[in-house]
């Protein structure tokens, strides 16, 4: 391992046995009322990896990737079944925060237990309480012992134990969610002091804004193995699109399963998607002489499918399915987006789309494309209508359907513009 590398990780594997029926008793054990097989789930398979001194290293990737198994194995929490870790310097782990606790003793004298833990001694620990306790926020329930403490002060003694300890490495899981807004943001600024002093960190984080901000590097993991790393800004964006397809791709498995299980007499409303004919509106959502009917709407997406979910970016239909109970001189077909919170972002109809209907089919289907959808990511609303030619509501759906949209732009309110920045 070469100085300028503190975490030298060479062909690590880690398995955790599944059983699928493990006995419980010593008798299910003697008389094998269970069966003791098993399988190996591979946390990390074959990973390789260095860290250099004064990096900052972000690790993303969905549960159950193997983040959180890789910081454990560097504390030596766990030990790996095959490579080699090595470490050089102190490290100092969020991770098993409080662990070492004795609920009979005070905060005070916890500090002192778990800052030895981490390999202080009793004259560092004297120099660094006060501190540790200002930290913590805990005034006088510092002498109180620690079972009193509610679950938020017991992390704050134990986060702020663990942060003091001026470490020359520090490990942190996903604890950065610890009291409130002012706290989290004293322990951000804790780990930017660590980070502008030297310190090598790595954290494992979902708040990837926040990894964006203070990592140098970022490693994406998945099924145990690395997918890619390098600068945090290309390794967030393509885990972001990764993450939003599939999104999209679940979202549009449930919808197809709740349609089918509501065809088949199963329903679940809050999948499914609406059946005009037997779904009712209250009056201040759906109005209009019905002298001609929306039967059925749908969002179809680039596939062809019908959907309740849509990547932006991508061409969308909204088809519109009638049927005319007495004709009109001319038909107005139109539809709106909302928010979620019922304001409107858009609205459009065939007579401003220049396209005039004065002879329509008795039944039929009515299409509004969208080359590319350019809404941000969020939750909306649908609402379709069919107006004669002096706009009087024949058929008026204000809220017809949910729908979300999942973007990569990271951009905020509820559309994505075309633009470039410049300056002279």
């Amino acid at each position: 391992m070469s100085e300028q590398t503190v975490i030298s990780i060479k062909n690590v594997s880690k398995a955790f046995k599944i059983y699928r029926d493990k006995p419980l008793t010593i008798k299910e054990k003697f008389l094998k009322l269970r069966s003791n097989e098993y399988s190996n789930f591979y946390a990390l398979n074959d990973v390789s990896l260095d860290i250099k001194k004064g990096e900052t290293v972000g690790l993303i990737g969905h549960n159950g990737c193997g983040k959180s198994t890789l910081l454990k194995l560097i504390t030596k929490i766990l030990y790996p079944d095959s490579g080699e870790i090595e470490v050089n310097g102190r490290i100092s782990s969020l991770i098993e925060l409080g662990a070492g606790f004795h609920p009979d003793f005070t905060g005070r004298e916890n500090i002192y237990i778990n800052a030895s833990i981490f390999g202080l001694s009793r004259k560092e620990i004297d120099g660094k309480v006060d501190e540790i306790i200002r930290f913590s926020e805990l005034g006088d329930f510092i002498e109180n012992p620690v079972r009193t403490y509610s679950s938020g002060m017991y992390m704050r003694l134990a986060f702020s134990v663990a942060i003091n300890v001026n470490p020359e490495i520090l490990l942190i899981d996903e604890i950065l969610s610890v009291g409130d807004a002012n706290f989290q943001k004293k322990c951000y600024d804790k780990i930017e002091g660590f980070k502008n002093n030297g310190a090598t960190i790595v954290i494992v984080a979902h708040d990837l804004g926040t990894l964006e901000k203070i990592c140098d590097r970022v490693i994406w993991m998945n099924a145990g193995k690395i997918v890619e790393q390098g600068d945090a800004d290309r390794v967030i964006d393509l885990y972001t699109q990764h993450m939003n397809k599939k999104f999209v791709e679940q979202t549009q498995k449930e919808y197809i399963n709740g349609t089918m299980k509501q065809a088949s007499g199963d329903e679940n409303p809050q999948i499914a998607a609406p059946k005009q004919s037997e779904l009712e509106f209250s009056e201040d959502i759906r109005w209009g002489s019905k002298e001609v009917e929306i039967i059925e709407a749908r969002i179809i997406n680039r596939n062809g499918e019908s959907t309740n979910a849509i990547s932006a970016g991508e061409p969308v239909t909204i088809e519109i399915d009638y049927k005319v109970n007495k004709p009109q001189k001319e038909y107005i077909f139109g539809v709106g987006f909302y928010t979620s919170e019922r304001v409107l972002i858009y609205g459009n109809n065939t007579e401003i789309g220049k396209l005039k209907l004065r002879s329509i089919q008795p039944r039929g289907t009515v299409k509004f494309q969208i080359d590319e959808c350019n809404l941000l990511s969020g939750h909306y609303k649908l609402n379709v209508a069919v107006v004669d030619g002096d706009h009087r509501a024949l058929d008026f759906i204000k809220y017809y359907m949910d729908f979300s949209v999942v973007s990569n732009d990271k951009a905020v309110g509820v559309l994505s513009i075309k633009h470039h920045w410049e300056v002279d």
